[in-house]
């Protein structure tokens, strides 16, 4: 398992802008929607374990920092007696190759009202950065990589078809997702 700094935040909440909103993996007693701000949600980490391998990468989300960006996601409310585990269980799941950086980062509900959440965010330093890839590039490589978790191309269509039970559009990631599948259908 992966140590960090205690996190005493309480109430703890998480932020989930990717995997996180369709697989949390950790007990959840409130969720809503929420705003990061001066991040960006993208395809900008290289994946040589969930989804892709060290010989053929894939491709995972990450927040990427821009400012005056802003990404929408799922915050999540962690029950007081499951918070030391669920931070444990975050640690071991984002951290696994240190290209995560966790943060607590004021988010912003619908309603108005902030709270900080713990966050993962891309380590823009990390040799597993590759921001500012071509959306076509990102396609290609999506469309034909598989990792420890499955498929790349499962990771994106969850992603996508959770963005838009809950209204978010992303049209970066829409247009991933018909390129992906027109790529796949030419090859199938």
């Amino acid at each position: 398992m992966t140590e960090g700094p205690e996190i005493t935040l309480r109430p703890l909440w998480v932020f989930g802008y990717g995997s996180l909103m369709w697989n949390p993996g950790f007990p959840v007693e409130e969720r809503r929607l929420a705003m990061l701000s001066d991040y960006a949600r993208c395809f900008c980490m290289s994946s040589i374990h969930h989804r892709g391998t060290e010989k053929k990468p894939g491709l995972v989300l990450a927040l990427d920092p821009h400012a005056g960006a802003s990404c929408r996601g799922l915050a999540f409310r962690v029950p007081e007696e499951a918070a030391e585990q669920t931070v444990a269980y975050l640690r071991e799941r984002e951290l696994i190759s240190s290209a995560y950086v966790e943060r607590l980062l004021d988010v912003r509900f619908e309603d108005g009202a902030e709270t900080k959440a713990l966050t993962y965010v891309v380590d823009t330093n990390h040799v597993q950065y590759v921001g500012n890839m071509a959306l076509e590039e990102q396609a290609r490589i999506i469309a034909r990589a598989t990792g420890g978790r499955g498929p790349n191309t499962e990771y994106l269509w969850n992603t996508v078809g959770h963005l838009e039970e809950l209204g978010i559009e992303d049209p970066d990631l829409a247009w991933l997702d018909a390129r992906v599948r027109e790529i796949i259908g030419r090859s199938a």
